[in-house]
Parts: C-alpha cells; structure tokens; sequence
C-alpha cells in the first residue's frame, strides 16, 4: 500500500513556437468599422474605397457644440455650451464670434424665411433674434429648456421644451403661447413638413406626434426607444425619425404612470395612430384625460387595441444590458413603419436628407453614414474622433457639428487626397512571428505599413512604421516579433482602387504545458475467483436445510478455501493543462530512493491516470515524475514539454509477520507472547479476538506501537478452562495486516 501522498514543485521547459500559424483578416464592414478612416468610404459590404474630402476643420474652442444651421454666404452658425456662445464658420473656416449669451446653454437654432437668425438660451427659456450685430430678446417661455426651433411660413416660430413637454407658437409679434401639449417630459426635436404638419418627438416614452392645428395632433409612431432625437421630412411626406436609448437605460413608469389594469401595451407590425386629445382651456392634458383610455386605429386591418395614456410624471430609470443605443425609422405617408438600422455601439444623433438618401452621424469617430432607399449604407466620412451631433448640408457640402470638443467641419464633394486607414490593434495573445502580407485590392498600387510591440496602446516601446509594402509578391512582414500588430494602408496620388480584405499570418509562441499536481494512492481492484462466474460472489457455497444438514455442489468432505476477492494497485494520477489548449501527452517514470537513473513505466499516455499492479513495485520509497508534452498539437521542432516530480512515496505492500508463543495458563488467567515484525514500515496497530468476538486494541510492551519490530504481551483474565481461539492482527504504515491464531485450552 502506499504510505503517503505527497505533491511537488513545477519545472519548466524553455520557451518555443507553436507550429500553427494563425490568420488574421480583415474584410468586412464591421472589421474595418474597428480601424480609423481618413479621406476614406466604407460599403455595407466591406469595401474600402477613397472618399470626400474634409474641406473645412474649425474649432470653436468650447467643449460642446449643440446646433447647426446654414448661413446665407454658404457657411453656417453654431451654438455651444457650456458657455452659452453663437458663432459663425465661414465657407473658408474663418471663426467669427456674434453672440455671448448670458445663459450657459444655447440649445436651439434657426433661420427664418427671410434669412434672419434665431437663438433660445437655456435653463430661462429665452427667445432672441440676432441680427446687426444684437440680440433682440422676442420671446420668454414657461419653460427651462428649449430644444429646438422651426420657423414657419407666416414668420412665425415653433418652439420644443421642456421639461413639460411642450410646443409653443410664437408669433411674428413675439406673443408666445402653448400651442401642443403631450404630458411628456421633453419635446426633444421638431420638423415642419411641406403640409404644413408639424412634427414632434418626444421624451420619456419615444412618441412621434403629427401636430395638425393648434391642440390637435396624434402619435404615429412609438419607439421601443425612450427619446425621438431627430426627425426629418420629405417632399412626398416620408418621415425619418433618429431614436435614442443608450444600452444602460430602459423606462419603468412611475406609480402616477402606471397602466391600468388589464390594459397593455401594443405593439404591432401594422402602423397605428393614437389620437388625443388636449384640455379644453390651457393646452395641458387633464387628470382625467390622463386616466382615460385611449383607442388605436389599427390600419391594413388591424384590430383595435386598447392602452393606458403616460402620465406627465418624470420617469424612473434602470440598467439593462444588451439593448439598443439607438435606431432609425421610416414612417411612410399611408402610415407604414420600416426600422431602416439598429445599433448596441453608435448613437445616432442627427439626420439630413439628399434626394431620396438619408444622411446620419453617429458618436463613433464623428461618423457620417448615407443611407439610399435600398438600405446598403455607405459610411461618407469620420469627420473626427469626437461625437457628430449635428449635420447640415448646403451647396458647399455636407456640414458636421462636432463636440468633445466643439468643431465644425466641411465634408466637400472633391475627393481627398493621400487617403488613409489604420487598423485597430492586433492581439496575438502570445509572442509571434510573422508571415507575408495579403491584401485583395481591385487595382494595384495600394502602400502598405506595418508596427508591433507588447503594450496593448501603440506607444514608444512599439517599432516604428515598417518600409511600404507595395508589391504582394513581395510582401514579407518585416517588423520585429511581438504579442501585437497593427497595419496601416495608404492611398497614393491618382490611385482608386477599392480594398477588399486583408490577411496576417502570424505564428504564435507555443506557450509550455502545465503539470499542476501528482497523486499517488492505493486502490483495491475486485477480481473473480474460477469457480464464480462474478466477482461479486463467493468463491464457495455452503447451502443448509432445515434438517440441519450441510450440502455442498460437490460429493464426498472437501476443505473449501476462501479466494481473495480484492487485489491491491497503486494508481498515479496527475492534473495538467495548455495555456494554448493544445493537446497533450504524458509520460510517466519512477525512481526509487538512492538511486540516480529515472525508470520508464509508460510512454505516450493520453490519459492522466496510470494504475500498476501492487507487485510492479517492491517495498519501498519511490518517487515518481510525469512529463507533460504538446507535440500532437505542434511541429516537433517548436512542441514543449514540462515535468514534475513528486516527494517521496513510500509503498509497502507486504504485510507484517506475527512469532506466537505458546500460550500459558494458570487457573482463569491466559498469558500470551508473540513478535511482530515488517521489512519495510513501521508497525502501527495491534488488536486481538476472543473465540470470534469484538477486535480489542493491544499495545506493545514498551507502551507504544511505533517501530518495525515489536514485543507483545497479551494478558486474558477470567478465561475458563476449556479451548479458546485466540486471534491476533498487527498492521503496518501501509495498512497491510497480518493475522496469526493461537489455541488455548
């Protein structure tokens, strides 16, 4: 048996190449989305191709820049925050200050039919017109915010608020009154559409209402998003709505805008419109109205439905994963709704038309995406690698608003010069070779770079740009081994190819293989005996009737011999892992103590236990190792082994021998000597048995059972005259017992 289990230390192999070479590509729009474009476009289907310029690039010196609108001379005003200014970019990107305003916020812009400019300041609610150098105040709303303004035909203004959710009518007198009221918190974004509707997203519960008259208009559309950012209209009355939710926000009504109960919200595929209905005198919605329910009009044939109007308390919010940040819709004139994009990684902040294409920005590296009726968007341009709130466009071009900070930039229609794009940073996840470069490009002359290092972030430790790559034949990598890589590809003068895809072979190192830890126990194996055809039965049988006489399978007086059933093993198990998950093989050796040479017990195990039979080893201390290697998975030049080696282990499997005496009677007392004594361990047990009863402990005559050879006296007090069996057992450290039996009359 074994006497201990015991777990050694780890040694390491040196280190090596994993013989797999991995790939990385590049080829689809997602792919490159990960990567920095300058003066480039990107297809939905992965194409990168040279694109516009950015003509103009103006910074305004302020940390957030909040409205965009065109100006007369082909440039355009800006307003930012946190300062509250109004400024002008010309069309050469001359930066002219018109306006300090005395709010912190100048939310709201817009140019009336007569090309006045028009500016609301925020939290006092604030209506200006700046003209001639000054700013005439026209207007001052009961509201604290004003989001936007839209000028109508009659010279009058349409103003969104909050934070009561509404629409104000200023007239061209400067008389403002209450013109909508929806009960929600924020009208967040206004548009007037060639009918003369006015168009109104809102905020907490992303409705989009068509405003037909003073205090009249219905919802035609509900986001499953909680804030309509922006709307734009065509021509022919097609509606294009941005919609804003952020992954960590969802809406959670309060008690006060709680449905009632039974009731449900609908969502449907066909669109549906919710009238409602305004207060009678002051534009707000009343508490009954409120609780009243409010009929949908399903159409295409959908049944009515029934849900409970929001009330105009503020809403609660929650953190919830893995939703939308935002979406685009398109809301036909017969009331259709088609989702054109969805998004987990990019706000959509604003919208433009051009023709029958819709334009968006995005928070991602100031993104401007063209979208045509078909739906394959093509990314225009990155405008900067700060938030593209807002988006103009003029005969000059397509005009973004940035912030983070605060920029105005000219996307123009000439295309750029020297195009670039730079690859998101590659990790190997180990220290790696390289191979050749491959691109699939559909004209040649496309310059390629490359860079490596082993910090996450590009930084001084990192190489630098390698020598241009130009030719596929030639294209080996040559930048120094390293965990990560980046490529870089340039467009020069004249050139118009369009990328496809490119590929980094690479060879990761082969990282070394793990022992974790050595086990070496004992275990008892069942095994059948001849006469039994299982191992669970007896090797004999013995059938008594109830005429008290014993029968036996085999005629005339026999002695039966009971078979050991159980057969001791010594089993090594190990643990072992491959930080590359490669597979492994193991080989396991042994050497007994005082010796130098390591011994083979087996070779080329796939499994992490190994099982000897108890004879396979004499007594003794032995220690074993196991090695570890990945060479199924690697070519042998670059595969790696590791081993570890146990303490000693001591096996004994012999059992100790009991030297009776002959037993010495006088009257009732019995007195019994007997030696006990192991070859390999310590003796550590001593029991004895009367006439077949209960195992009674015995210690040595020195007082302690502790050495491989023992002297015991075993004393029986009261023991009638007569013949007794007296048995004897004495274990080892092994656990290995040895029996002897004495008759005493």
């Amino acid at each position: 048996m074994i006497a201990t289990r015991l777990i050694a230390a780890l040694a390491f192999a040196g280190l090596a190449y994993a013989a797999t070479t991995a790939t990385w590509e590049t080829g689809t729009s997602s792919d490159f989305l990960k990567g920095r474009l300058a003066g480039l476009s990107l297809t939905s289907d992965g194409w990168l191709r040279p694109g516009p310029a950015l003509a103009v690039t103006a910074s305004l010196n302020e940390p957030v820049l909040w409205s965009l609108v065109p100006a007369g001379d082909g440039g355009v005003y800006a307003s930012t925050g946190h300062s509250g200014k109004v400024y002008h970019v010309s069309r050469s990107g001359k930066v002219t200050l018109i306006w300090d305003a005395d709010q912190p916020e100048v939310f709201a812009l817009c140019i009336d039919g007569k090309g006045r400019l028009y500016a609301a300041t925020s939290p006092n609610g604030g209506v200006f017109r700046l003209e001639d150098g000054k700013a005439t105040q026209i207007a001052k709303l009961d509201a604290k915010y004003i989001w936007a303004l839209v000028p109508a035909a009659d010279g009058s203004l349409f103003a969104a608020t909050g934070d009561q959710g509404r629409v104000y009518r200023i007239d061209a007198n400067g008389h403002a009154e209450v013109y909508f009221e929806t009960g929600q918190s924020n009208i967040t974004s206004l548009a007037l559409g060639y009918s003369g509707h006015l168009y109104a997203g809102s905020e907490p519960n992303g409705l989009l209402y068509d405003i037909t008259a003073a205090h009249k208009g219905t919802v035609i559309f509900r986001s499953n998003l909680p804030e309509i950012h922006a709307i734009a209209v065509r021509k022919d009355g097609t509606l294009f709505a941005s919609a804003l939710g952020g992954s960590l926000t969802s809406r959670i009504k309060s008690g006060a805008a709680s449905a009632k109960a039974g009731s449900t919200a609908v969502v449907s595929a066909t669109p549906t419109i919710i009238s409602v209905s305004e207060a009678k005198h002051n534009g707000s919605v009343n508490e009954q109205d409120q609780d009243a329910d409010i009929k949908i009009q399903g159409q295409k044939g959908s049944a009515t439905s029934t849900i409970s109007a929001a009330a105009p308390a503020s809403p609660s919010y929650v953190e919830v994963q893995g939703v939308e940040k935002s979406a685009v819709y398109r809301i036909q004139p017969d009331g259709a709704i088609d989702t054109l994009r969805t998004s987990k990684d990019e706000n959509v902040y604003d919208l433009a038309l051009n023709g029958n294409d819709i334009s968006f920005s995005t928070d991602e590296n100031g993104r401007i995406y063209s979208m045509p009726p078909d739906r394959k968007q093509t990314l225009i341009a990155e405008a900067g690698d700060s938030d593209a709130n807002r988006i103009v466009r003029t005969p000059a071009g397509l005009w973004v608003g940035l912030s983070n900070p605060a920029k105005v930039v000219l996307v123009g229609d000439t295309p750029a010069k020297n195009p670039t794009y730079e690859s998101q940073v590659h990790d190997t996840i180990s220290l790696s070779r390289w191979g050749r470069l491959h691109w699939e490009a559909t004209e040649p002359g496309l310059l390629f770079r490359t860079r490596t290092g082993n910090s996450p972030r590009p930084d001084s430790t990192w190489s630098d740009w390698s020598e241009p790559i130009k030719d596929t034949k030639d294209a080996l990598i040559t930048s120094p081994r390293g965990r990560y890589i980046q490529w870089q590809v340039e467009w020069p003068s004249k050139c118009q190819s369009e990328l496809e895809s490119v590929t980094v072979p690479f060879l990761a190192q082969n990282n070394a293989p793990v022992v974790r830890s050595i086990s070496v126990s004992s275990t008892t194996s069942n095994t059948p005996s001849k006469s039994s055809s299982s191992s669970s039965q007896s090797a004999y049988t013995v059938t008594v009737t109830d005429t008290g006489d014993a029968s036996s399978s085999t005629s005339g007086t026999t002695t039966q011999t009971s078979s050991k059933q159980t057969v001791e093993q010594t089993q090594i198990t190990w643990q072992a892992d491959d930080p590359d998950s490669d597979k492994l093989v193991y080989s396991v050796y042994f050497r007994a103590d005082g010796a130098r040479d390591w011994k083979i017990l087996r070779k080329d195990i796939y499994d992490n236990t190994l099982t000897l039979d108890a004879d396979s080893l004499a007594d003794g201390k032995y220690f074993f190792k196991v090695v570890a290697s990945d060479r199924p998975s690697n070519d042998l030049r670059y595969a790696q082994e590791t081993e570890l080696a146990s303490s000693p282990v001591l096996i004994d499997n012999t059992p100790p021998v009991i030297t009776l005496s002959a037993p010495e009677r006088k009257g009732n007392q019995v007195m019994l000597r007997f030696t006990a004594q192991d070859q390999a361990t310590p003796l550590t047990k001593c029991e004895y048995s009367v006439d077949a009863g209960p195992w009674q402990p015995l210690e040595a005559a020195d007082g302690i059972t502790d050495s491989k050879q023992e002297e015991f006296q075993l004393q029986i007090d009261d023991l009638k005259p007569g013949e007794h069996l007296i048995a004897i057992r004495v274990y080892d450290s092994g656990g290995n017992a040895g029996l002897a039996k004495s008759v005493a009359h």
